[in-house]
C-alpha cells in the first residue's frame, strides 16, 4: 500500500483540493509540505499529536516536512474555534515557547541535512511594511469572502477584532513565502484551518499565475485531532514536567471503547493488518487494545523505558505487587504531626484531591483505599513508620499514588 492510500485507510484525510495531484506527489516522495504550530504555550500537547505523527509518516515515505512555528502569527492570535480573543503574549514569552517547541519536535521529525526544515514565520512577518502588505497582499483578498468563512462567522456575534481579522492574510502569506523560498507545494491543517489554507492557495494563484496554482495543494486533516488534548482537569502535554509519562499513559489507557481502535489506526505506527485483526475485539480484549495504544504512544513521546514504567504503574491499580512502580509522593517530617498523618491530609498531600472537604467526600463515598483495604474512618491515621516502605493510596478506580515517608 502506498503512503497516500495508507493515510486514507487510517482515516487521516478528510478533504483535498486535487486528489490525483496529491496522490502522485506523496507516493513519489516529492511533496515538500508544511504544517504550522502557533506557540501559545511552552509545550506541545496531545492536540498536536496527529499532525506530528502525520509529518513523521510522510517523512518516512521520502517527503520533506517544513515545520512552521508561528512566532509571528502568535502575535495576532487565530480566531478559529474560539469564542473570545486570545490573551496577548509578549515577544519574550513567544520566543521561549518557540524554543520549547523546537526541542519537542525533534522526537518526531528528523532534522538532519536536507531531511526537514524548521522555520519561524516571525523571520518574515515581523519585517513586513504595513502599507506594502495592504497593496501587495491585501488586494488579493475579498472582505465579503473572508467574512463568509466559518472561522469568522462564529465570532461575528460576540465580536471579532481587526487584529484577529488579519490572521487569515498572515497565514496565507506564510504559504506564499514558503512556496517561493522553500519550494513548499503542499500544506496540511485541521478543519478549522480550511478557509485560511484556501486563502494561501488563492494568493499564490493570483500572484504567480495558474501554473503555480496547479502545484499548490491543500489537504485537510480529519477533525479528530482537534478533539484530543484536553481532559476535565486540563490539557495533556507532551512535556513530562507538565504531564508525567504515567499521566500521559493513563490518558490513552482511559479512552472510550468506541475510540480506541480509531486512535490506534490514526496515531500508532502499528501495521494496518495488525490493527484490522483487533477490529473484532470485545470486552476485556478492548482493555488490552487500550494498553497497546497507551504503550505505543507513550513510547513515541517519552521512550520505551518510560512507557514500560508507566505500564507497570498502571497495573498497580489491580494489585499491590507493582506498587514500587507507581507514581510516588514522598512525605517529609513536616507532613507529620506527632509522627502521624491523617487520611484526609494524606489524600491532599498525594494530590488525589484538591481539598480536605473533597477528601472527606471521597472517604464517605467509599472510594478510598490503602494497599487494597477500603478506608471508611475519617479519623484514620498512619504512623511515619507505617509508610517507610511505601503504601498504595487509591481514590476511585483510576487515581492512585504511592506514598512513602523519607
Amino acid at each position: 500500500m502506498n503512503i497516500y492510500e495508507e493515510l486514507v485507510a487510517r482515516g487521516l484525510i478528510a478533504q483535498v483540493t486535487d486528489e490525483a495531484e496529491i496522490r502522485e506527489l506523496i507516493n513519489a516522495g516529492k511533496a515538500t509540505f508544511y504544517i504550522g504550530f502557533d506557540p501559545t504555550a511552552d509545550s506541545l500537547h496531545v492536540g498536536h499529536f496527529m499532525a506530528l505523527c502525520l509529518m513523521k509518516r510522510l517523512q518516512m515515505a521520502g517527503n520533506r516536512p517544513v515545520v512552521l512555528i508561528g512566532g509571528g502569527t502568535a502575535m495576532v492570535g487565530d480566531p478559529s474555534g474560539r469564542t473570545d480573543m486570545r490573551q496577548m503574549m509578549t515577544p519574550e514569552t513567544i520566543a521561549h515557547n518557540v524554543s520549547c517547541f523546537q526541542k519537542q519536535m525533534a522526537r518526531f521529525i528528523d532534522f538532519g541535512e536536507d531531511k526537514a526544515i524548521l522555520v519561524n514565520n516571525a523571520d518574515w512577518l515581523m519585517d513586513l511594511n504595513y502599507v506594502e502588505v495592504l497593496r501587495d497582499v491585501g488586494a488579493c483578498f475579498s472582505v465579503n469572502k473572508m467574512l463568509s468563512a466559518e472561522c469568522y462567522k462564529q465570532r461575528m456575534e460576540k465580536g471579532l477584532s481587526f487584529l484577529e481579522f488579519n490572521y487569515m492574510i498572515m497565514q496565507s502569506y506564510d504559504f506564499y513565502h514558503l512556496y517561493q523560498n522553500y519550494g513548499c507545494n503542499m500544506q496540511f491543517g485541521g478543519d478549522d484551518q480550511w478557509s485560511n489554507m484556501l486563502g494561501g492557495t488563492e494568493l499564490i494563484r493570483k500572484k504567480l499565475g495558474k501554473d503555480a496554482y496547479a502545484m499548490t495543494i491543500t489537504l485537510l486533516l480529519n477533525s479528530e485531532g482537534k478533539k484530543m488534548g484536553k481532559t476535565q482537569s486540563g490539557a495533556v502535554w507532551l512535556d513530562p514536567s507538565k504531564t508525567t509519562p504515567y499521566e500521559f499513559y493513563q490518558y490513552w489507557r482511559n479512552v472510550g471503547d468506541a475510540d480506541v481502535l480509531k486512535c490506534i489506526r490514526m496515531l500508532t505506527f502499528l501495521p494496518l493488518e495488525q490493527i484490522e485483526a483487533m477490529s473484532s475485539w470485545q470486552g476485556e480484549q478492548l482493555n488490552r487494545a487500550k494498553e497497546i495504544l497507551a504503550f505505543e504512544l507513550t513510547a513515541l513521546v517519552h521512550g520505551e523505558e518510560e512507557a514500560a514504567k508507566a505500564e507497570a504503574a498502571a497495573r498497580a491499580l489491580f494489585g499491590a505487587g507493582a506498587v514500587a512502580e507507581a507514581p510516588t509522593t514522598t512525605l517529609t517530617d513536616a507532613d507529620f504531626t506527632d509522627g502521624a498523618i491523617d487520611i484526609l491530609t494524606l489524600l491532599v498531600k498525594a494530590e488525589l484531591v484538591a481539598s480536605k472537604s473533597e477528601a472527606r467526600r471521597a472517604v464517605e463515598q467509599g472510594g478510598v483505599s490503602v494497599d487494597g483495604e477500603k478506608i471508611t474512618d475519617l479519623r484514620a491515621t498512619f504512623q511515619k513508620a507505617d509508610l517507610a516502605e511505601g503504601k498504595l493510596l487509591k481514590r476511585g478506580k483510576k487515581s492512585f499514588r504511592r506514598v512513602v515517608a523519607e
